[in-house]
């Protein structure tokens, strides 16, 4: 099993955070990718550095608009004579449907969905290369491995078609699976991050190809807080085809494997040709954002049922952010994935 990485995706080094109101360290940091590559090595994976796919899957999944937008605001937002060091949204419309504005100002608002995604000089090269990592990963699936684990920083889930937040710029998970669907007709996707996967829900939401399934802390006083409610299920051609699970918070082991037993339900009665994982360790107990209870062991077990799948799967990283057990707690999934995990 292979884990794709490339040292750019570090460049993008966020400092601006909003907690509450205050402000904070950014706690998505460059550091994360040592640790995660550290201990993906330790579980026994080679490392393969991506290749570069250019921007066409990255633009079957986001609006030619956004990708405009992402590529050159940094060098607009440093023309504005007292702008901040990185690029923070100060508006937000309260639709999304009237008139698009030239100012930089007005475009970030419309695009940037909160304060937790600053754009820096490196952003939009690390995303990009990000966004690679994962589509590198679906073509070692697509040319015949059982498994690949992309090491994408930033993540993505995050990221709609034309809307980044929540540390999230590209949609790694949905660029992976949109890949995919070049030969796989069904893909299921299967969310595990501490947080409901609300930009992926929304670029699939009114399909019926792929699957949407996510297993995250409860969005009614938590992030995303707008997204992830159970009664989500799909839209049109796409109702009955979006699952959302929320927890309590401090939901430990046991509930948190409850609930993707139903999530695996569901995705056996899809019957998906190939599996996207997008991997949050940040339901960990020991993880700052502090909303789950998921122990070491507890991430060995998630990966033991996902693995029981037996389909080609693609593993893309989304959060888990610096705590003593963050490597452990990947290592753990990892090296019981590959244990455990053989395409039928």
């Amino acid at each position: 099993m292979k884990v794709v990485f490339d040292d750019a995706q570090k460049l993008h080094d966020p400092k601006f955070f909003l907690s509450s109101g205050a402000g904070k360290p950014n706690p998505e940091q460059p550091r994360r990718a040592d640790i995660l590559l550290e201990a993906a090595l330790r579980a026994g994976l080679e490392r393969v550095v991506p290749d570069d796919y250019g921007l066409t899957p990255v633009a079957a999944v986001h609006t030619p608009e956004y990708l405009q937008f992402l590529k050159g605001i940094y060098e607009r937002w440093m023309r504005i004579g007292e702008a901040s060091e990185e690029v923070i949204p100060n508006i937000h419309p309260d639709r999304r449907d009237g008139a698009y504005p030239a100012s930089a100002v007005g475009q970030v608002g419309y695009h940037v969905a909160d304060t937790a995604a600053p754009i820096g000089r490196e952003t939009w090269t690390s995303a990009l290369r990000s966004a690679h990592s994962a589509v590198h990963a679906a073509e070692l699936v697509l040319n015949g491995e059982g498994s690949a684990y992309a090491l994408c920083r930033p993540p993505g889930h995050h990221a709609f078609r034309d809307l980044a937040g929540g540390f999230c710029f590209l949609n790694n998970a949905a660029i992976a699976t949109q890949h995919l669907r070049r030969r796989y007709e069904r893909v299921a996707i299967i969310d595990v991050d501490l947080h409901h996967g609300n930009g992926t829900q929304g670029i699939f939401y009114d399909r019926a190809d792929v699957l949407t399934v996510s297993i995250h802390a409860h969005p009614e006083r938590f992030y995303p807080f707008f997204w992830g409610y159970a009664d989500e299920r799909g839209k049109g051609p796409g109702l009955g085809y979006n699952l959302n699970l929320p927890l309590p918070r401090k939901t430990g082991d046991e509930g948190f494997l409850r609930a993707l037993d139903c999530g695996l339900d569901r995705v056996a009665a899809f019957a998906p040709d190939a599996v996207v994982i997008a991997l949050g360790l940040d339901p960990s107990e020991a993880d700052p954002l502090a909303g789950l209870a998921v122990t070491t062991r507890g991430f060995a077990e998630i990966a033991a049922r996902l693995a029981s799948l037996a389909l080609p799967t693609v593993i893309i990283q989304e959060g888990g952010y610096i705590c003593p057990p963050l490597g452990d707690n990947l290592q753990s999934f990892l090296q019981r994935f590959r244990f455990v995990h053989r395409v039928s």
